[in-house]
């Protein structure tokens, strides 16, 4: 995997500040859950594609919902994403589901519960 220059890094932040902005305000597709978060975006240095990873909080059909709303409105959110940000080529999006916030927060879950039941032992021991 190559080092990105200083100036795709650039664009992958604006391109995922934008795409955020579009996906919370402007499109008003149902199934697009509400807690859904851009959590990176990799543009191609040619700027002719892009993976936008999206995380939703939800449960497994909502997920679903919301890819299948977002690639619905791939047109849409490119012509918006090309009036916002002034690029040679506006790049095609592919959107990619993250889950590493979902497993966060699941990990955190389980050493919670690990860290209560070993609370727990150690008042038994001590009893």
């Amino acid at each position: 995997m190559r080092k990105n220059s200083i100036k795709n890094t650039r664009i992958n932040e604006e391109v995922l500040h934008e795409l955020s902005n579009i996906i919370r305000g402007e499109i008003k597709d149902p199934r697009i859950n509400e807690f859904t978060s851009v959590v990176a975006v990799e543009v191609a240095p040619d700027l002719k594609t892009c993976k936008a990873y999206i995380s939703v909080l939800g449960d497994e059909k909502s997920q679903q919902d919301t890819l299948a709303g977002l690639k619905s409105a791939q047109g849409f959110i490119k012509s918006m994403l090309a009036k916002r940000i002034n690029l040679r080529n506006t790049p095609s999006i592919t959107f990619i589901m993250d889950q590493s916030i979902e497993y966060g927060v699941k990990m955190s879950h389980r050493i919670d519960e690990l860290a209560a039941s070993m609370h727990h032992n150690e008042e038994e021991e001590n009893d």
